[in-house]
């Protein structure tokens, strides 16, 4: 089903497919050598870019300034041949992106440097460029897991991200390539690259032919909107989501792309539908165990026991009472690196979000920017699953277990997260 691609690769970052296979609707191939990936089309070429014309917040980037440097100087070091598109470019040794980092940056401390490498795992586990090896024609992939990323040998280049680059910002990307200074010559060559871009059939385009073309854009803003920015989209800002024939069209759009509407008051958001699976337990978008555990964690003391304190009133999974950190080290058996390990995840994922006070002691974690994109059926089930794994031996849990097992078990409802 096209819809459960379309969820597993929103949770994964890139949805592989086999070489010899057509992608779904909706998609576009990425071929290189032996293996393919595929990526969601954005309708009618629109991107995430969009959202800064409506002045909306897009999903956080750690330590942002650090990573969009870092792309740059990835971009600088591997689109050698400016003629041609930037995707697939050339793959250059990884400590050449770290020099030109250096260069563009002006500072070769240590602590720039542990960010530099920081910003490239970033990239890396995002889509945005490729951490491997290349051999015989095809490219081993870095897979550095939870631990220190290792870049003895390692190689870089562009990652299947790039390749969705609307060609009319390939002018302005050269000139940004142009004046960042290379970096110091160091004697070893680039690799390069070829490289396959076929677009798959258009899955929105029955949806959105029979608008004009006012009317179009305004169900394309919509839904780069609620697909993409931060917080929930005031209805006031976009004619698609106040009129309801417009926004029955975004919800159907939405729902080719295994996604539904939330409403909350006035504003909307998208989130996964309700009986969708992303894949099995190995999908890469998934959490793993000592995630999962930071992350009830976090709810337990952030938002369930708050709440029963009568401090949250509202039926919320977002919450003002942060977790110190402190606190989670005493409530978690994980060693401090794995667990701070799995808070890197969970806060690029949107899961958790770090709040900063001007106290010494203060700040924690609460409850991320996903937390808006659960539907009521999601909700209800986190709440049941909470109850389960904080008092599995209460009243109410035994009441869950045996609702649970006189009716068949639904399909377990999408977690909040994934790569966005």
């Amino acid at each position: 089903m096209p819809e459960q691609a379309h969820v597993a690769a929103r949770r994964s970052g890139v949805l592989r497919v086999p070489a010899s296979e057509r992608v779904p609707p909706g998609f576009v191939r990425l071929s290189q050598g032996d293996s393919a990936v595929a990526l969601p089309q954005w309708p009618d070429g629109a991107t995430p870019s969009l959202l800064e014309e409506y002045q909306l917040a897009p999903f956080p980037v750690e330590r942002a300034g650090e990573t969009r440097r870092m792309l740059a100087a990835c971009l600088r070091v591997c689109w050698q041949d400016l003629s041609a598109d930037p995707w697939p470019g050339v793959a250059v040794p990884a400590e050449q992106a770290l020099s030109c980092y250096r260069a563009l940056t002006g500072r070769t401390d240590d602590t720039t440097r542990s960010w530099s490498i920081g910003a490239l795992r970033r990239l890396n586990e995002t889509g945005w460029i490729s951490l491997g090896v290349p051999a015989d024609g095809n490219w081993s992939d870095l897979r550095p897991g939870r631990g220190r990323l290792d870049l003895a040998g390692a190689f870089v280049r562009l990652g299947p991200r790039c390749a969705l680059w609307p060609a009319d910002s390939h002018a302005q990307l050269r000139d940004v390539v142009r004046r960042i200074p290379p970096p110091a010559p160091t004697g070893e060559t680039g690799v390069p690259l070829t490289g396959l871009r076929e677009e798959g059939a258009r899955d929105l385009e029955d949806l959105l032919g029979g608008y004009d073309e006012r009317r179009r854009a305004e169900l394309v803003a919509a839904f780069m909107a609620v697909e993409h920015a931060a917080e929930p989209v005031p209805e006031a800002r976009f004619t698609a989501l106040r009129d309801p024939a417009l926004r029955r069209t975004l919800a159907e759009m939405l729902e080719r792309r295994g996604r539904t509407l939330i409403q909350r008051r006035d504003t909307w958001i998208s989130g996964y539908r309700d009986g969708l699976s992303g894949g099995d337990a190995s999908d890469a978008g998934r959490l793993g165990e000592g995630e999962r555990a930071v992350l009830t964690l976090v709810l337990v003391h952030s938002v369930a026991i708050p709440r029963a304190d009568g401090l949250l009133g509202e039926d919320t999974w977002l919450s003002p009472y942060p977790v110190a950190v402190e606190e989670l080290r005493r409530r978690t058996l994980l060693p401090i690196g794995e667990l701070d390990a799995a808070l890197r995840t969970l806060r690029q994922c949107g899961l958790l979000t770090q709040v900063k006070s001007a106290e010494e002691t203060g700040g924690g974690y609460v409850p991320g920017p996903q937390f808006h994109r659960l539907t009521q059926a999601a909700r209800a089930r986190l709440q049941e699953e909470l109850i389960l794994a904080a008092g599995p031996h209460t009243p109410l849990a035994v009441a869950i277990r045996s609702r649970r097992s006189t009716r068949p078990l639904p399909t377990e409802p999408s977690a909040p997260g994934g790569t966005e």
